[in-house]
């Protein structure tokens, strides 16, 4: 059932500024003013994704939050779908060689997240039976998982009460809370004690709420043309009844691409993905005319792991 909506004011006047301090007051009773519309909002329009099913087990969480990180739905659905085809289980993975799984991360972009999903499968596979395991302790001991990392798996696969910070919750909280635009570039102390004071006391409403707050963040009060009309929290924003005020910290730039270095390894790492056995320096070379930038990029990816040289001059996707 689709929560019902509240009349959206043309412009923030006193009741607006009166609601944003309840929102603040909330810190302290969340469950009052943000938790209820935000929940009933998502149960009524979340996104049908794979990994949100039942049947996408803990593994598939991870998975996805892995492939999820820096990169759109749209470019991880087909890849996702792909690789849990492959390997269903943590131990299918972790039986083929690191290169495989660099191979079938494909053009998804930042590859080191796949050499460091392939140690956390083999960990899983060493430590735990091949089960993703439960504790948020035990998620954050497994090689490549990080703070948000073990709390997404935690709150998204298990159902526990964790705060779950990525960029779209951040960007919710700053804006709903605080009366800020955009949260700071590096997540700070203050927006992780503001995370876990907005947390519902019971664990299945949290873990809802992690996932409400983030998917608000997706589809609504996103980092450009934020859609306030369809929000459901609108009339509680104190960034809203403060009239949106700009953004004051550093200037806040999209990523460049072309011309970099991560275009250069992008492309040598997809002659290697293409090749069925160990391709020549003559083949790496014919990718970018600039021989000093295409050197850097090849020798950081073999410092990052994901090339393998060999003696006579040849290179491939690493083998162990």
């Amino acid at each position: 059932m689709t929560a019902p909506t509240k009349p959206t004011p043309t412009a923030p006047d006193a009741n607006d500024a009166a609601a944003a301090r309840d929102g603040l007051d909330a810190i302290d009773a969340p469950g009052a003013t943000l938790h209820t519309p935000v929940i009933a909002w998502f149960d009524a329009h979340a996104r049908d994704l794979p990994w949100r099913r039942p049947d996408a087990g803990p593994w598939g969480v991870m998975v996805s939050e892995f492939m999820l990180q820096q990169t759109p739905v749209s470019r991880v659905l087909p890849v996702y779908e792909q690789w849990l085809a492959r390997w269903p289980r943590p131990a299918d993975l972790a039986k083929e060689a690191p290169g495989e799984a660099v191979r079938a991360w494909g053009r998804l972009g930042y590859p080191r997240r796949a050499l460091r999903l392939h140690g956390a499968a083999t960990a899983i596979t060493e430590r735990h039976g091949g089960d993703v395991p439960a504790h948020h302790s035990q998620l954050l001991a497994l090689p490549g998982i990080g703070e948000y990392t073990a709390a997404a798996v935690a709150s998204f696969a298990y159902g526990q009460r964790h705060a779950v910070l990525d960029t779209n919750v951040r960007r919710v909280f700053a804006r709903a809370v605080t009366g800020a635009q955009y949260p700071p570039n590096a997540t700070t102390a203050a927006e992780r004690k503001l995370a876990r004071a907005l947390l519902p006391e019971d664990e299945r409403t949290a873990s809802r709420w992690a996932a409400a707050s983030m998917e608000l963040g997706a589809l609504v009060c996103t980092a450009k043309n934020e859609n306030c009309a369809k929000c459901p929290i609108a009339a509680r924003c104190a960034w809203r009844a403060a009239g949106k005020p700009a953004h004051e910290g550093p200037a806040r730039r999209g990523q460049t691409y072309a011309g970099t270095d991560r275009q250069v390894r992008g492309k040598l790492l997809a002659v290697l993905r293409e090749a069925v056995a160990a391709v020549p320096q003559s083949a790496l070379d014919r990718v970018w005319d600039e021989p000093v930038q295409r050197a850097r990029a090849l020798d950081g990816l073999v410092a990052d792991g994901l090339v393998e040289p060999l003696a006579d001059g040849h290179y491939r996707l690493p083998l162990t």
